[in-house]
């Protein structure tokens, strides 16, 4: 079932096995494809156990009113994300939003009157922007264009303007606008070409941010429409920068002066630490509007430990402790500093919001947590290890392990994370328990790649660099069937992933195979050369800076693309895609598809109609889960 024949531009590499195809999204593959490669239902009892790990409540940790007394946020308890008011410390949830269509908060106005709404429609990634009475009600649409991507800045401080960005002029760069919120006008702010975004704003000032590459990014003032370049102009760092106390201060995060990222102060063009040197890096930071409280989160190997600073003088502020946290995140501060959300998670509870002012220390809990049916306290805590790659390199592996596999041998399932430059942390994972409940040991790898362990690390498989280190993918198979077994006996291994995990997937089954039994390709890119023509034109740019350049790097694409190993494969293998996607297009699934079955390998393909890089719907993710856990039980055990 090809989806089309046509090939745009030159630069397409054309294997034997490969099918042709151009663009993305529903437009791009027939009616009769998805039709055929719908969902199919579920075993019945598979699917409840799948439904109750779901009900576990897991909500956003939101925002806060200006006031503090009201906390908005998003939860899927319907089935998919939708904003939530709470008016006290665990009351009963108001909804706010509803229906089909994903919903979350981003922003409130200074005066707590009015909220800003995203929205997107089938998992697009083109949300548009609405506002509602922060009492509830209908929204107000400010921009919801197909196919344009529109994203929320601020509300000015006079509560009259929504500032955002849009690539509705090019697709591939974005314009700032300003919307009246009484008359219902917009009008141009900045508009030059670029991936510009708005990083944060003051007394009129504008903080400007350019995207260069995924990580790397310049910053610019705006001032009374006047442009000046700050700092990261022709350097290609990694920079994230907001409004300091003083008048001419920024407070910046980046990797720039050492191996990992810390925090700085930026005046007269001069940076000056302010977190301390570890071997470790900061992984965000906030300020509060009034810029009375800097705080920042440190990722120490994937677990979350975050610190605070006094904004005006730079020392640090001690904070409230978590027994047994994996994570413990600042967020969602008041306008004027007085107070801040601290959310905590462990290994066997979900992600909780505290209320916490800094003038008292006094912490209230806000979110309650539920699990229905469910008894988290069995959950399996992730163990951190390591793999040793080919050259004798240490991999991190967060692994999770069934009681009862300490005396048997069991099988094992790898998971390999997207980004690439994402990391797998440990903490409350229901998915995770439901590989575990059915047997599995879970074994969740961070290769060379994987952001957390400092930029060395990260920039290991950029461009054509990663023909060096894709092996990591094949070397934890190898590890596991020497060393895990029981009693002689040798695990079955399978492998699973999502976007770059699901090309880590394709290439461990391809490029790698016989390394792993049966594997689940979840958006996954099957042909680096095909996926960088006809990803959306915004992310283009990006992808290229990490993947390589289809033209200076065409030989490592092709080297590096699955489909150009499919006369290796041997396991089964399953497709899962949406067909809105607009980072992988839905032809990347197909194309692999229709090749493995000329190999006469067992496969499967499962596409969702309604969803775009990944399952957002709780029927879909069901499935999505349900099927993958199916597919894996049918090979490995």
């Amino acid at each position: 079932m090809k989806i089309h024949s046509l090939l745009l531009g030159v630069l397409l590499s054309s294997p034997a096995y490969a099918i042709d195809y151009a663009g993305l999204g529903a437009e791009s593959v027939s009616k009769e494809t998805i039709e055929a490669f719908r969902p199919k239902p579920l075993e019945p009892g598979l699917s409840r156990r799948i439904q109750s790990m779901l009900d576990i409540s897991s909500p956003s940790a939101g925002l806060l009113s200006p006031d503090g007394t009201r906390l908005y946020f998003n939860w899927r308890v319907t089935g998919v994300s939708q904003v939530w008011r709470l008016d006290g410390p665990q009351r009963f949830p108001v909804q706010m939003t509803g229906g089909e269509d994903a919903t979350q908060i981003a922003g409130i106005s200074p005066d707590g009157q009015t909220l800003v709404i995203q929205r997107d429609r089938k998992g697009e990634e083109n949300p548009g922007l609405y506002l509602q009475p922060a009492a509830g009600g209908a929204l107000k649409a400010i921009q919801h264009i197909a196919g344009v991507q529109t994203r929320f800045a601020f509300v000015s401080d006079d509560n009259q303007y929504v500032y955002y960005s849009a690539n509705d002029k090019q697709k591939d760069s974005y314009t700032l606008y300003r919307f009246h919120i009484s008359s219902g006008t917009k009008q141009v702010v900045f508009d030059q070409p670029g991936l510009w975004n708005i990083a944060d704003q003051r007394h009129g000032r504008i903080l400007l941010e350019k995207t260069i590459t995924n990580l790397a990014a310049e910053y610019y003032e705006l001032n009374n429409g006047e442009l000046k370049p700050l700092f990261g102009q022709n350097e290609k760092e990694e920079y994230q920068a907001a409004y300091g106390a003083g008048a001419d201060e920024l407070i910046v995060q980046t990797s720039k002066f050492g191996n990992f990222r810390r925090l700085y102060q930026w005046k007269a063009g001069q940076f000056k630490p302010i977190s301390p040197e570890i071997n470790w890096g900061v992984s965000s930071f906030q300020l509060d509007q009034s810029r009375r409280h800097i705080s920042y989160s440190v990722n120490e190997a994937g677990y979350t430990r975050s610190f605070a600073l006094d904004a005006s003088n730079l020392q640090p502020i001690k904070l409230p402790s978590f027994k047994d946290a994996d994570h413990v995140i600042i967020s969602g501060h008041s306008p004027d500093g007085r107070f801040s959300l601290i959310s905590a998670e462990t290994a066997k509870s979900p992600r909780l919001s505290y209320r916490y002012e800094w003038a008292t220390g006094k912490l209230v809990q806000w979110q309650q947590a539920m699990s229905p049916e469910v008894d988290t306290q069995r959950f399996a805590r992730a163990s951190l290890e390591t793999y040793p790659a080919r050259d004798g390199t240490p991999i991190p592996m967060f692994v999770r392990w069934p009681a009862q596999c300490a005396t048997i041998t069991c099988p094992v399932v790898v998971h390999f994370h997207g980004g690439p430059e994402a990391q797998i942390k440990a903490g409350f994972s229901p998915v995770a328990q439901l590989y575990v409940d059915a047997g599995f040991i879970f074994a969740e790898p961070n290769v060379r790649g994987s952001d957390g362990y400092g930029k060395a690390w990260l920039a290991m498989d950029d461009g054509p660099k990663r023909l060096q280190v894709v092996s990591d993918i094949e070397d934890a198979s190898r590890h596991i069937r020497a060393k895990w077994g029981k009693g002689g006996q040798v695990p079955k291994v399978g492998i699973i992933g999502g976007s770059y995990g699901g090309y880590s997937t394709l290439a461990g089954m391809t490029m790698f195979a016989g390394s792993y039994d049966a594997g689940v390709s979840t958006v996954g890119i099957s042909n680096f050369m095909s996926f960088l023509q006809n990803t959306a034109p915004y992310r283009r740019a990006l992808r290229i800076a990490e993947y390589g350049d289809p033209v200076k790097d065409r030989d490592a694409l092709i080297q590096l693309s699955p489909i150009n190993h499919i006369d290796k494969l041997i396991a089964p293998l399953m497709l899962i895609q949406g067909v809105s996607d607009p980072r992988v297009p839905v032809g990347e699934a197909v194309q692999m598809y229709e090749a493995a079955q000329k190999r006469n390998v067992p496969a499967e393909l499962m596409l969702f109609a309604d969803e775009g890089h990944g399952a957002a719907k709780r029927e879909n993710r069901v499935y999505s889960i349900g099927h993958s856990i199916r597919f894996l039980e049918a090979y490995l055990k």
